[in-house]
């Protein structure tokens, strides 16, 4: 040390090579030259920027900024004029690199992929270093960004370019990308954020090590005339480990490898037959006819368990192997999967008079209305009092209690009454697709995940929409038709799910859009 104290607000370090260096709290800044008085006469306040900027945090952008330090403004500028020379004797920084200068005119780079910085310029480390020490960079930078952001995802791998830029490598999808599967996409910056959000989420799904695909090959022979009790037969029979492995599907007396289109066309002949309501597995929900929910009158199939078993099994076997079956359910239904609680909102889609019925109970008093605790189901024609907790019949719904009286009512209705079809669908299920890893989609989310973005004809939507209070011709109309003509698959999907709570659509198109009332055009 020198023979007097710092200036207020200083603190003299020493770096791993002896070197001493100081930091200015009051700035946030170090430099290797001692303080003096004048130095550290005065704090800056940060600027309205500064604190815009540090309210707004995000990656760093590409501009440098040189704060005047203790040499001057002369001397950054002589600075920087060396820096520039030796620049355009090495060539352009790696992508992802940046140069910047200390307040007193250093330069110092910065490595915006590690998040880390260096006085070493990396143009010339690359340069000089063979490429046998590839390897022990990588660690380096492996071991630096693990201990801020964790370890990679399963089947993800860290490289280097020849160049000196970090890339990654996914083994699960034999892909790479520039972006840190643990951070934010550089591209997310102009998407929305649901899109960031189910973008994060389906690359954790993926990358997790029960959704790798098993080496070898699933051989599955169907039947078209009888691609349910076949499939059924097929799919049962193989373990779990084996339907993990790439799928062959061929056809009865049908020629061909499956490279795809085989298996694709599997799932979709597949999944009419498993949820046709002829069958009394599934049945159209009450809220309209082309959205499916489990039949609670099921049990007149004496193998319904089975079959729902392997229903839940064929799902998982469509998610993990990236294809789509064609049906699509009841929001309970995906909430149900997802081990998310049911609310009375819910009911709407599952029948939409008991819904309205509930929603007056909690509306209105019904102190004389005489309820109690009970509900009549309709099994095969048979009207039955079910209790919806012990001693329910004996209990009277009265306006302290009702809100638990419709609670328990839409728990029965939707959950309780088809329990144990809905167990043996989740055994299948999970045998494929973890529960943990579902669980991060919402309800939504996993609609998509299960059945794909659907193709929608802009004019048939058109065609069969009621306008109150404008007509087509408007501009506020015609404006709303181009917006929507002009969005990708995925942004129409997610608007047919606002407005119309699936992203399904009929069969016969718009003409047959179905509301909590039947059939209802689009408004």
């Amino acid at each position: 040390t020198e023979g007097h104290a710092l200036v207020p607000g200083w603190e003299q370090r020493v770096d791993h090579l002896g070197r001493t260096y100081y930091v200015d709290h009051n700035t946030r800044t170090t430099t290797w030259h001692r303080p003096t008085q004048a130095a550290g006469a005065s704090v800056p306040e940060p600027t309205d920027s500064e604190r815009q900027r540090h309210m707004s945090r995000t990656l760093p952008d590409n501009a440098s900024r040189v704060s005047p330090g203790a040499n001057g403004a002369n001397g950054a500028a002589g600075a920087s004029g060396a820096s520039n020379a030796s620049s355009s004797a090495l060539g352009p920084l790696p992508s992802g690199w940046e140069q910047r200068l200390t307040p007193e005119g250093r330069p110092y780079f910065v490595n915006h992929i590690a998040r880390t910085t260096t006085w070493d310029d990396p143009r010339s480390r690359s340069a000089q270093a063979p490429s046998s020490n590839r390897a022990a960079a990588v660690a380096g930078i492996a071991g630096q960004t693990a201990s801020r952001l964790g370890p990679l995802p399963s089947g993800w791998e860290m490289r280097l370019t020849s160049q000196g830029r970090v890339y990654f490598v996914d083994h699960n999808t034999k892909t790479t990308t520039w972006d840190d599967p643990r951070l934010p996409s550089n591209l997310d910056q102009n998407v929305p954020q649901y899109k960031r959000d189910f973008r994060r989420k389906y690359i954790y799904f993926r990358s997790q090590a029960a959704m790798r695909p098993v080496p070898g090959q699933c051989h599955i022979k169907v039947a078209r005339n009888a691609i349910f009790e076949h499939s059924y037969n097929e799919v049962m029979r193989v373990p779990v480990s084996e339907l993990k492995k790439r799928l062959m599907i061929k056809f009865d007396g049908e020629d061909g490898l499956d490279y795809g289109g085989v298996s694709r066309e599997f799932f979709f002949l597949l999944s009419h037959e498993m949820f046709n309501p002829s069958y009394c597995l599934f049945e159209y929900s009450a809220h309209d006819t082309y959205t499916l929910q489990i039949s609670p009158h099921s049990k007149i199939n004496p193998e319904h368990l089975n079959y729902f078993r392997f229903i839940g099994r064929t799902m998982g076997l469509a998610i993990f192997h990236r294809r789509f079956l064609d049906a699509f359910f009841t929001s309970s239904f995906y909430k149900m999967i997802l081990k998310k609680p049911i609310t009375l909102e819910d009911m709407q889609s599952v029948d939409a008079d008991i819904y309205r019925s509930l929603k007056w109970t909690l509306e209105n008093d019904i102190s004389e209305m005489g309820f109690t605790f009970t509900v009549d189901d309709d099994r095969f024609g048979e009207r039955v009092e079910v209790e919806l907790k012990p001693g329910g019949k004996d209990l009277d719904v009265t306006e302290e209690n009702k809100k638990e009286f419709v609670q328990l009512s839409v728990q029965y209705r939707v959950c309780d009454r088809i329990k144990e079809q809905f167990e043996a669908f989740q055994a299948g299920f999970h045998e494929l697709i973890p529960e943990d890893l579902i669980q991060v989609f919402d309800e939504r989310e996993l609609e998509l995940l299960i059945g794909g973005l659907a193709e929608i004809d802009i004019e048939d939507w058109k065609k069969h929409t009621d306008y109150r209070g404008y007509t087509e011709s408007d501009q506020v109309v015609q404006w709303f038709w181009k917006f929507v003509a002009e969005m990708d698959s995925e942004h129409q999907t997610r608007l047919m799910q606002f407005t119309t709570g699936t992203s399904r659509i009929p069969v016969n198109g718009f003409k047959d859009l179905q509301g909590s009332d039947g059939p209802r055009r689009f408004t």
